[in-house]
């Protein structure tokens, strides 16, 4: 099998991109298990498929590095915009996306011929601890205390499709990130695993955030991530409805707006391209 392939990155996450619309992508979960070796980088955080869609423009397929396919990445989702576009699949300005966590809004900045930035409209969050989902019986998991190890967090749970449940801290930057992450991921009140968020509220209009990510560790950065910052920083009176969140991969602006849609403004980067084909090993 031989297709081509763009590695992107969109101020945090990064992916091997594929246009599965004018290739066939045969096994794509056997061949996402492969996105960290020496054809694709290392440090990939997975694999997107731009697929044909029968009720939106294209569908994006998200796959985790051990193969299991994934719900949605406002960070992938930027990038699969700027892919679009820059790689001909569609001349539109405007796209609505399909993933498996809903029809998402995407609107390009081109500025001669290039994508500059990206505006992407992930729609609500949702509180229900059903779908993160939290062992609870209150129907939402909102500024509850969760003792991990030595310490007692301010948590709260909400989901975009993918679950996210955001830890609030003094200071993310000293954090032990790689101690808090994976016991909360696997712990016993998230029996089917969440994405950990550590937020420091900086002031009204600025958040810290560092992200944990089910099944990869820690990242650079998470587009849905800092949205689930702010949202819950929002919820809880700690800052206002629009926010830059720093993440270690740059800067992302959100906003939570009225009819209780969030966006992320930010750019996206393609850091190589290149060629596979399995047939040449």
């Amino acid at each position: 099998m031989k297709f081509s392939f763009v590695k992107m990155q969109a101020f945090g996450n990064d992916y091997v991109y594929i246009d599965a619309v004018h290739q066939t992508i045969e096994s794509p979960n056997q061949l996402a298990r492969k996105v960290s070796d020496r054809h694709f980088g290392i440090g990939s955080d997975g694999m997107v498929l731009i697929c044909p869609s029968d009720c939106c423009d294209f569908r994006m397929r998200i796959f985790n590095p051990d193969g299991t396919e994934a719900e949605m990445c406002g960070n992938a989702l930027r990038s699969t915009a700027k892919f679009i576009y820059e790689q001909g699949l569609s001349k539109k300005e405007e796209l609505v996306i399909e993933t498996l966590g809903g029809h998402q809004h995407v609107a390009l900045t081109v500025e001669d011929g290039r994508v500059s930035n990206i505006h992407a409209c992930i729609g609500r969050p949702q509180f229900s601890a059903a779908k993160v989902p939290v062992d609870t019986e209150a129907d939402v998991f909102i500024d509850q205390p969760l003792e991990v190890a030595d310490r007692v967090f301010r948590a709260s749970s909400l989901s975009w499709g993918n679950p996210h449940t955001v830890l609030l801290a003094e200071d993310v930057e000293s954090l032990d990130v790689a101690k808090y992450g994976p016991l909360v991921e696997n712990g016993k009140c998230f029996p089917n695993r969440t994405n950990v968020t550590f937020a420091q509220v900086v002031d009204d209009s600025h958040i810290k955030i560092r992200e944990w990510e089910r099944g990869t560790g820690e990242t650079i950065g998470c587009g849905t991530g800092c949205c689930s910052a702010l949202v819950v920083a929002h919820k809880l009176g700690l800052c206002g409805r629009k926010a830059d969140v720093w993440q270690i991969g740059g800067t992302l602006h959100v906003e939570w707006d009225e009819q209780d849609k969030v966006h992320m403004i930010g750019p996206s980067h393609v850091v190589f391209r290149g060629e596979y084909d399995d047939e040449a090993e």
